[in-house]
């Protein structure tokens, strides 16, 4: 145990909490910046298995917060890499490397079996997708985003309301580390918070984190935060779908702009935002299927076809890519 003789001689944990480590399953969506304190923080301290997902590629414009990689990692699979670069870290660490994207289809099974999963995605369909799951099988959820200089972290679901309870809404814009920019340091102040929370859950550590939310502002080095124990679920959210679970009855909506780069979506009919404040409604029966690039402008049509149209609706996320759904965080 001489490895982890430090952690181990803290009064709140021992070997208690280390065997509760290396006995733990974790699912980490999202292996760049905010994974990379996450994932050497969590093997270093003995997190035993580990299921990483990530379905991009090493790129140099992300090599100044993705501390994981080197340049001679470019080109190559995240997950892939990152899972090497621990096993060099901690060979006792399982790392199992998921290459594909997470979306509503492939994310239950994936959550199936994990103690905690950890959303390093920086994507706010992901974060709902993989919320909604935990929430319904009481599996805690460390999420957190950043964008430009300042973010937050927070413990999700298990024991605690999920992360719709503290955003039932999304803003007007949603900010992006390619238009708005991010500082290397400020993700990963997020991401070891993420790895502090982590670790406190499957440790058993007190305080528990779960419901538990800090904000973080890196120029001015300020934190903030709240607990968030008791906060409503709200009744009436919108769910994502993958576009493989759309339905020929369904009445499909692309809002994405005809030179938008993106995957196809066959049949569906070209529609804006602002199409939905007198919208044509779906027929009786039918459910209203909304897509766009991020889930946004779907989120934001949903809001206005419901003050219209109480039947079911949902939203789809498409990315950039065919095979992108989710941020590069």
């Amino acid at each position: 145990m001489t490895r982890y003789a430090r952690q181990i001689a803290l009064p709140e944990f021992g070997s208690g909490a280390q065997a509760r480590l290396g006995s733990a399953r974790v699912l980490v969506v999202g292996a760049g910046g905010l994974a990379a304190p996450v994932l050497q923080y969590l093997v270093g301290a003995g997190v035993g298995h580990i299921t990483l997902m990530d379905h991009d590629h090493v790129a140099l414009s992300n090599l100044h917060r993705q501390t994981l990689f080197r340049e001679a990692d470019i080109g190559q699979p995240k997950a892939k890499v990152a899972a090497r670069h621990m096993a060099a870290l901690n060979s006792n660490c399982a790392i199992t490397p998921v290459t594909m994207p997470l979306d509503p289809a492939n994310a239950p099974a994936l959550c199936a079996g994990a103690d905690l999963v950890i959303d390093c995605a920086d994507s706010f369909a992901a974060s709902y997708v993989l919320s909604d799951i935990c929430k319904a099988t009481d599996t805690p959820l460390i999420s957190a985003s950043i964008v430009g200089t300042s973010g937050y972290c927070g413990g999700f679901c298990g024991t605690a309301p999920s992360l719709r309870a503290v955003f039932p809404d999304l803003p007007d814009r949603l900010g992006s580390c390619d238009a708005d920019g991010v500082l290397g340091p400020a993700v990963g102040v997020m991401g070891a918070l993420q790895a502090q929370m982590a670790l406190a859950v499957l440790a058993g550590l007190e305080p528990d984190p779960l419901g538990q939310l800090v904000s973080f502002d890196a120029l001015g080095c300020r934190f903030g935060g709240f607990r968030f124990d008791g906060a409503p679920e709200p009744e009436d959210g919108f769910h994502f779908i993958a576009a493989s679970e759309v339905r020929a009855s369904d009445a499909l909506s692309d809002l994405r702009a005809a030179d938008e780069t993106g995957p196809a979506l066959e049949g569906a009919t070209r529609r804006t935002v602002s199409d939905f404040d007198k919208p044509t409604l779906p027929e009786d029966g039918q459910r209203a299927v909304l897509a766009c690039r991020s889930g946004l402008r779907a989120w934001q049509a949903a809001t206005r076809l419901r003050q219209y149209w109480p039947g079911e609706i949902a939203l789809i996320a498409l990315g950039d890519r065919s095979t992108d759904t989710q941020g590069d965080e």
